[in-house]
C-alpha cells in the first residue's frame, strides 16, 4: 500500500473537514492508497511519540458540515524555523525541513497533502525542494493567497461578519451611535470590503488604503443632524491611518507574525480625541469568523479541492497548489502562488463599486 499524509496548518477555517473528506473519498476509489492524518499540522509527525490517525470512509463520514478540523491545527512549530530550547534557556530557531522529509520517508509516506495558507504553503514548497512529493490546498479566511480566485473559508467568514454587521446597524440606528466593527484579514482587506458592501456600511477602512482621519470625521459628521443619525464602520484588523502604524502586539513564542487586533479601539480613541460627540461603540468579531458550519459555497470548493489534490497525487503532479480560476478547478506551482500576496486593488472594480454605493474609505 502507498501512504499519503494529510495535514492542516495555520488558523482553523470553515471547510477544512470538507477537504479532508474529499481527499479520503477520492483515495478510497483506489485499491493501493492509504490516507493518514497528522495531528496539529506536521507536529503530529515531528513529535515523540507521533500522533497520526488512519483516515478512512468511516472517519470522515459527515464531517463536511463541521467547522474546525478533525485532525487539529496549529500556527506553532514551523519546521522551517523550529523553536528549540537551548541549555541556557534561550530559544534557537532551526531549519528542520531535511529532518522532516527523512522522517516522512522513514514512516513510509509517499506523498503529503498540506492544507493551509501562505505560511503553510511556504513549508510545502520547502519540503518539495527537499525531495518530498507534496501537493498544496489553499486555505485561509483572509483570501490573501495568490493565483486562486477564492480560498475556502472566506465566504463563511464574510457571511458571519455580514450577519453581525446587520445586527449592529439596527442598534446604531436606535441609539444614534457610531458603531465600529473590526474584522480579520491581516494585511488584506477582503473580508472588510465584502462585508461593507453586503451590509451597506458608511465607512470601510482597509490596509490597502491608509485612511485620513479628517476624511473619516467629515463622513461621520455628514451623517448627523442635530444629534440624529448613525454611522456603521467596518475596519480590517490591519488598517491604519496615513500617519499611524498597525495596531499589534508581539506574537507568541515560536511565531514570527505579530498579533493584529484592537484597531477599532485605536480608531475610537482617535475619533473621541478629534471631538466626535456621538456615542461610539466598538465590536471585535475575532475568532467567531473562523468557527461554525461552512456555507454551501465553501463546502463545494473545499470538497472539490480535496478531490483534485488527491488526483494530482495520483497523476504524480507534485509541487502544485490546487486553485480556483475563472470558475475552473486547476493547479499552479506552489512557488508561484506564494510569490505574491493577494491584496485588494485600491483602483479595482470592487473598491470603485463600493465608492459608487457611497462607502468612504477615508481617502
Amino acid at each position: 500500500m502507498k501512504k499519503i499524509l494529510v495535514a492542516t496548518g495555520g488558523g482553523d477555517c470553515p471547510g477544512l473537514n470538507a477537504v479532508i473528506r474529499g481527499i479520503v473519498k477520492r483515495a478510497s476509489r483506489e485499491e493501493d492508497w492509504e490516507v493518514w492524518g497528522s495531528y496539529e499540522a506536521l507536529n503530529g509527525l515531528m513529535e515523540e511519540p507521533t500522533r497520526l490517525i488512519r483516515l478512512d470512509d468511516k472517519a470522515v463520514s459527515g464531517i463536511h458540515v463541521l467547522g474546525g478540523t478533525i485532525i487539529g491545527t496549529t500556527n506553532k512549530g514551523n519546521p522551517m524555523s523550529y523553536p528549540e530550547k537551548q541549555a541556557d534557556g534561550t530559544i534557537k530557531l532551526t531549519n528542520r525541513i531535511p529532518w522532516l522529509v527523512d522522517r516522512l520517508k522513514s514512516h513510509g509516506f509517499d506523498a503529503v497533502i498540506n492544507i493551509g495558507g501562505d505560511g503553510s504553503q511556504a513549508i510545502s514548497q520547502a519540503m518539495f525542494e527537499a525531495g518530498m512529493p507534496v501537493v498544496g490546498v489553499p486555505k485561509t479566511i483572509d483570501n490573501d493567497l495568490n493565483s486562486t480566485d477564492f480560498t475556502f473559508g472566506f465566504q463563511t467568514a464574510v457571511q458571519t461578519a455580514s450577519d453581525s454587521f446587520d445586527r449592529l446597524v439596527t442598534t446604531a440606528s436606535s441609539h444614534h451611535r457610531v458603531m465600529i466593527m473590526e474584522v480579520m484579514g491581516r494585511n488584506a482587506g477582503w473580508i472588510a470590503l465584502y462585508t461593507a458592501i453586503s451590509g451597506g456600511a458608511e465607512i470601510c477602512l482597509i490596509p490597502e488604503i491608509p485612511y485620513d482621519l479628517s476624511a473619516v470625521i467629515r463622513r461621520i459628521k455628514s451623517r448627523y443632524n442635530n444629534g440624529r443619525g448613525f454611522v456603521n464602520i467596518v475596519i480590517a484588523e490591519g488598517a491604519h491611518a496615513k500617519e499611524g502604524s498597525i495596531t499589534s502586539t508581539l506574537g507568541e513564542e515560536g511565531r514570527h507574525a505579530v498579533r493584529l487586533g484592537g484597531v477599532c479601539f485605536t480608531l475610537s480613541q482617535q475619533l473621541k480625541e478629534a471631538g466626535i460627540e456621538a456615542d461610539i461603540r466598538e465590536t471585535v468579531l475575532g475568532h467567531t469568523q473562523r468557527g461554525g458550519t461552512p456555507v454551501a459555497f465553501d463546502r463545494v470548493i473545499a470538497s472539490v479541492f480535496g478531490v483534485k489534490a488527491m488526483e494530482l497525487v495520483l497523476d504524480g503532479k507534485f509541487g502544485q497548489l490546487v486553485v480556483l480560476q475563472n470558475n475552473d478547478f486547476t493547479s499552479v506551482p506552489i512557488k508561484e502562488a506564494i510569490s505574491a500576496y493577494n491584496v485588494v486593488n485600491p483602483n479595482g472594480t470592487l473598491v470603485k463599486a463600493a465608492k459608487g454605493l457611497g462607502i468612504s474609505f477615508g481617502d
